[in-house]
């Protein structure tokens, strides 16, 4: 295997910098190409196989060091900078000696939207494999439901700045960064260390953004040409950017491509995690480099496809295994929502009423003193599934469950609640989580959660509100019972809501207030909709499984 540095001389003068993996013997190759942020030595190895493996499979890889970072020279700006850095360097892929003309790309997260921005007219790569990532800045990368990502933005502006420290030497600054990660002190001092180690960083430019009004937020809207080259999404059940996975996946198949979707039981960066009594850890990233390699056979070296892959695959979070799904189908459901105004109280009174009309109202009292806290899911540092039966026992969290399954039930698509709510002040979150409460009522597994954020005197009206929730996969067994739960707080997946109408900023403070919530019942309703549903731009109406 052969491993020698490149060098890109862009446009304006600028040079990215990286290492070039080759097969042993005489090329060129079909080539593929990783940008990242964080060090083209590291090469996305956290969740892929090492270049090497690839350049042994007949390829040459390049990873490159974008603008700004590792050993590239430049300022770094985010996503700004990548659609002209993006075209130069592709064209310097297809020209160099070591590559036969074709070239496919690949990635995650930062490295997956490089793949998707260029200049007009640059139609991309000849097949693309962008991993968790989305195209909407606001609602893709930095926010749901109105609410910033908290402790996910903190800590991925945190990392960023750590870099931009190690390019400039200033040791103190990066161990200030590290020690906070490490502790709690990425919470309470996070901001003001951005500010003073890497002020325009662009994450914190996020955070200190309304997430509720889109004017200032970057939508990237990449050409129908681009959108329609042969893609392959890799996605995860327990990721934060899956939303803005499928966005792409909608967005490429209406410019007419045939997207493949895989979508794991897998979070951002644990793509190998075992789920308690399930086959997820056969399901990991060996798993998905094998995917890649053999869609980069059939597109670049015009291999046929041993088995024609289904378009989408999913894993089923109950059941365990892999399942092919229909995209545009869904299934389970709908439930009502019904009371007797004790299902804060008590964790068992409030009921989920298969395709039944919700009736009751609840109230309860958020204290900011001792806000819920957010646990596993999509938007923590610990994201996955967990057991939440402590949060449900507390009695600022209003739970709702649906009799045993009497036989197996499949669930399959986006969660949308819709329920009439209010309160006595100018702010309220409604923090929303899916459980399956198992056989015996011991564990109770969260599968799938959700946030929504209201701001402004319209908070004192009770009025409908919809929210969101990750989409899922999963097969109740019978025995097991579904169950919502609802709070309004999710700390520190999401600020705490002060209740004064301002927006969030961090933990509960001096300004913080006890808001006391209340839900009407009557016309709620927990629905499952094919997945891209948007419960934000509300495009798509509930469509029956197909």
């Amino acid at each position: 295997m052969n491993v020698t540095p490149f060098a890109t001389t862009l446009r304006d003068g600028v040079v990215l910098r990286g290492s070039l993996w080759t097969p042993p013997g005489p090329g060129p190759w079909p080539a593929l190409l990783m940008r990242q942020p964080y060090g083209h030595r590291l090469a996305s190895t956290v969740v892929y196989a090492h270049p090497a493996w690839y350049a042994s499979h007949g390829y040459a890889v390049f990873v490159q060091d974008v603008r700004g970072c590792g050993d590239s020279g430049g300022t770094f700006a985010g996503f700004a900078q990548e659609a002209a850095d993006g075209s130069d360097s592709l064209d310097f892929v297809r020209s160099h000696r070591a590559c036969n003309g074709r070239v496919g790309s690949y990635g995650f997260s930062y490295q997956g939207l490089t793949q998707l921005l260029g200049d007009a007219g640059d139609p991309g790569a000849d097949a693309m494999a962008p991993a968790m990532a989305g195209l909407d800045e606001r609602r893709h990368w930095a926010s749901e439901g109105g609410a910033h990502w908290w402790v996910l933005g903190l800590a991925w502006g945190l990392q960023l700045a750590a870099g931009q420290c190690q390019r400039r030497g200033d040791a103190e600054g990066w161990r200030a960064l590290r020690t906070a990660l490490q502790g709690s002190a990425v919470l309470e001092q996070g901001l003001e260390l951005l500010n003073r180690h890497d002020p325009a960083n662009p994450v914190l430019a996020w955070l200190h953004r309304d997430p509720q009004d889109p004017d200032g937020w970057r939508r990237h809207d990449p050409p129908a040409e681009r959108l329609a080259r042969p893609q392959l999404l890799i996605q995860g059940w327990s990721d934060p950017y899956l939303r803005g996975g499928l966005d792409l996946w909608r967005r490429s198949r209406e410019a007419g491509g045939t997207p493949l979707l895989r979508i794991g039981p897998w979070s951002h960066l644990a793509w190998d995690r075992r789920i308690a009594g399930s086959d997820a850890g056969a399901a990991g990233a060996g798993r998905v480099d094998r995917w890649q390699l053999a869609f980069f056979n059939h597109h670049l070296r015009d291999r046929p496809w041993r088995v024609p892959p289904s378009p989408l695959l999913a894993y089923d979070r109950g059941r365990g295994g892999w399942r092919r799904c229909d995209g545009d189908a869904c299934s389970g459901g709908p439930w009502g929502l019904a009371s007797g105004g004790l299902a804060a109280a008590r964790s068992d009174e409030g009921r989920l009423l298969a395709g039944g009309a919700g009736a009751g109202t609840v109230h309860w009292v958020h204290d900011p003193w001792r806000p819920v806290p957010g646990r596993g899911g999509h938007l923590g540092l610990d994201a996955g599934p967990v057991d939440r039966g402590d949060l449900d026992g507390r009695a600022d969290v209003v739970c709702f469950t649906a009799p045993a399954e009497q036989r197996p039930q499949q669930l399959w698509g986006q969660p949308w609640l819709v329920v009439a709510g209010a309160a006595d002040a100018d702010g309220f979150d409604l923090c929303a989580a899916l459980s399956v409460v198992r056989v015996g009522g011991g564990r109770v597994e969260q599968i799938s959660t959700g946030v929504l954020r209201c701001l402004g005197p319209a908070c004192r009206r009770l009025q409908r509100r919809r929210l969101g929730l990750q989409p899922l996969l999963l097969t109740l067994a019978p025995g097991e019972r579904l169950r919502l739960s609802l709070a309004a707080a999710a700390w520190p997946q999401v600020a705490v809501n002060p209740g004064t109408g301002e927006l969030p900023r961090g933990g509960g403070g001096p300004d913080h207030r006890p808001v006391t919530l209340q839900l009407r019942l009557d016309g709620a309703e927990l629905s499952l909709r094919p997945l891209g549903s948007d419960p934000e731009a509300g495009q798509t109406e509930p469509r029956p499984m197909l």
